[in-house]
């Protein structure tokens, strides 16, 4: 069975935010082969959604919840569509403290996982001093933080892609 397309999340098999299951979708009932792997922010507690009620909205709205926080993306005034499509129809990431979806060029970001530590290790010149200073890390600890980075480990980096141009935009947490 193939799973449905994410805009904004478009493997999320290899980001681990979907995976095998035999498990039933707690909102439409059915055992589907996948299971989302991560929180669905709302007052109901869930454990087992399907991909499919993620991509058509039937999730966030049965359990009234959304899968991102939706604050990061309305503070840079993206149009409420896009916000609804990331928060309310894409599956969320596992983070550490609180997941930021990013955005760049008037739309949200492609999330892409964890990057590997050698993708960390090549970061330079404008790139690497970009992410640093909005993470507010210095270039020395930096360098420790890489020493004993493993992916999906602690802290957390989390790769976006901007889905106009080919801006990466690394995020780090925690912890």
């Amino acid at each position: 069975m193939e799973l449905p397309e994410f805009k904004y999340h478009p493997n999320p098999l290899a980001t681990g935010a979907i995976e095998a299951s035999t498990e039933e979708c707690e909102c439409c009932g059915k055992e589907r082969g996948y299971i989302y792997n991560s929180i669905l922010y709302a007052e109901e507690e869930t454990e087992f959604i399907c991909p499919w009620c993620i991509a058509d909205g039937s999730a966030a709205t049965k359990f009234d919840g959304t899968f991102i926080d939706d604050y990061p993306l309305q503070r840079v005034g993206l149009a409420e569509g896009i916000i609804s499509e990331v928060c309310e129809r894409t599956p969320g990431y596992n983070s550490w403290q609180q997941e930021e979806w990013q955005s760049h060029c008037g739309d949200a970001c492609e999330f892409h996982g964890n990057p590997e530590k050698e993708e960390l290790k090549a970061l330079s010149g404008k790139g690497l001093d970009s992410f640093l200073v909005k993470e507010m890390i210095k270039h020395d600890v930096w360098a420790n933080i890489l020493e004993s980075y493993e992916k999906s480990g602690s802290p957390g980096v989390y790769k976006f892609k901007c889905r106009k141009c080919p801006q990466i935009i690394y995020t780090m947490d925690f912890a």
